[in-house]
């Protein structure tokens, strides 16, 4: 697995051994690594991203294609599972044969059962078992854990989920709104696209808000992408740096759509929007040169004035 050094724990604690390593003249790691078994290698790779690279073996590559990328992953790697799919089989834990088995494992104080468990039920897909996964996506504290139940969910037919998902959007619980959000992101059914409506690109809380965007660049077709923009560059100036570098980025992923939107925002009388319009811009234009510095640049312009300093794009 090729990574960048920022990432490289991430890879190695997702991993279950690390066989061998080497460092390129960049700092990148390329790590020859092995996984519990085909499920766990076909989730922690699917988790880095939609830049994942699996070369071999064949049968992940295989397997990585057909799920689909997962959108907005930040790491590029290149993958040498060093798995057998011959010799490796089973989950390395006790199938979860009925809701009720689920339910006391999803429960367990240690998140790494949890993980087990949620690991089993999508190793063995069963419809069965969606309503369970789907209710502890509303309670489960740990971020990884909650990715494996979303890994699991879209192991199971879309009929048997995307329902139960839809009736968590309207969820008193921000957390089970956004984690429907985000499997909803992930099964990336065309059909699911009204159903990320305004309300929750507008949700009081940051993290549905920020995971209504996502989702929405996702499953916006090509005729609603540039009232999506629009919308989205009304958010322009919210919350936090992590809540704008996620809208930067869910403006940036609609491409052109989002052109005329950012113009405008980009001469707002509100110097907040002005700046995060144009910061949107830079990093568009050079996705490398970082959120800060685009920010910094941004903000620059805007105290300028009209007509004082350029920027690419606006």
């Amino acid at each position: 697995m090729r990574v960048r050094p920022t990432h490289r724990a991430v890879l190695i604690g997702t991993a279950v051994a690390v066989h061998s390593e080497t460092v390129d003249d960049d700092g990148t790691s390329l790590l020859d690594v092995a996984f519990q078994d085909r499920a766990h290698a076909e989730w922690a790779l699917w988790d880095l991203g939609g830049r994942a690279e699996a070369l071999d073996p064949p049968w992940l590559r295989t397997a990585l294609h057909d799920r689909g990328p997962r959108a907005g992953g930040p790491v590029r790697a290149a993958v040498s599972s060093g798995l057998d799919p011959h010799t490796v089989t089973g989950s390395g834990v006790a199938p979860m044969t009925t809701p009720q088995d689920l339910r006391a494992a999803l429960a367990a104080d240690d998140a790494s059962t949890r993980l087990r468990a949620a690991l089993a039920a999508g190793s063995a897909p069963d419809p069965a078992l969606a309503g369970v996964l789907v209710e502890r996506c509303a309670a489960e504290p740990d971020a990884f854990v909650r990715d494996m139940l979303t890994w699991a969910l879209t192991r199971l037919p879309a009929a048997d989920v995307l329902p139960r998902l839809r009736d968590e959007l309207g969820s008193p619980l921000p957390r089970a709104r956004a984690q429907a959000l985000h499997t909803l992101s992930k099964i990336a059914d065309p059909s699911t696209w009204p159903w990320v409506t305004r309300d929750l690109l507008r949700d009081h809380d940051d993290d549905v808000a920020r995971t209504a965007w996502r989702t929405a660049v996702v499953l916006a077709p090509a005729g609603e992408r540039a009232a999506l923009a629009a919308e989205l560059a009304g958010r322009l100036g919210r919350g936090d740096r992590d809540v704008r570098l996620s809208l930067s980025r869910a403006l940036g992923d609609l491409g052109d759509a989002a052109t005329a939107a950012l113009a405008g925002a980009s001469v707002d009388p509100d110097p907040a929007v002005a700046a995060h319009a144009r910061a949107t811009v830079l990093l568009r234009a050079d996705p490398d040169a970082g959120f800060d510095a685009a920010v910094a640049e941004a903000k620059r312009v805007v105290a300028l004035g009209p007509g004082r300093g350029t920027m690419t794009g606006c």
